[in-house]
């Protein structure tokens, strides 16, 4: 499983010295986007470029723990197989000491002429 390592953000911490609950997601996209560069090879601005638009359609966040002032978290990424074949899941944890304190899926597309799809090398990364 593909993970990055981060500390908490002095500027995330809100009045009562926790994470503030919106700044989660950033942590976790910029490991579903350092996933989607360095293990699978595709840079998301060059796809773009390409005219290819990687997007979220939805996601779901649920908070076990809060992050605090000074934690080191290690965020993790994997692709799992959706129920509709032109979206893919993104199965997301953030971990601090090895204990999860919150986990997320992130569903995805990428939109080619308009038409959603999921490129083969996010399929083929699926660990089944």
């Amino acid at each position: 499983m593909f993970s990055k390592e981060y500390l908490v953000d002095d500027q995330h911490v809100d009045f009562q010295g926790v994470v503030d609950g919106l700044y989660y997601p950033f942590y976790l996209e910029w490991t579903r986007h350092a996933f989607m560069k360095e293990a699978l090879g595709l840079d998301l601005e060059e796809e773009f470029k390409a005219g290819r638009m990687h997007m979220i359609l939805e996601y779901s966040l649920r908070f076990r723990k809060s992050l605090q002032k000074g934690n080191q978290m290690e965020v993790t990424c994997k692709v799992a197989r959706n129920e509709k074949r032109n979206r893919i899941n993104f199965e997301q944890q953030i971990l601090v000491d090895g204990v999860v304190y919150a986990d997320a899926t992130f569903v995805a597309t990428c939109l080619v002429n308009g038409r959603p799809s999921v490129p083969e090398i996010v399929m083929n990364a699926v660990e089944d």
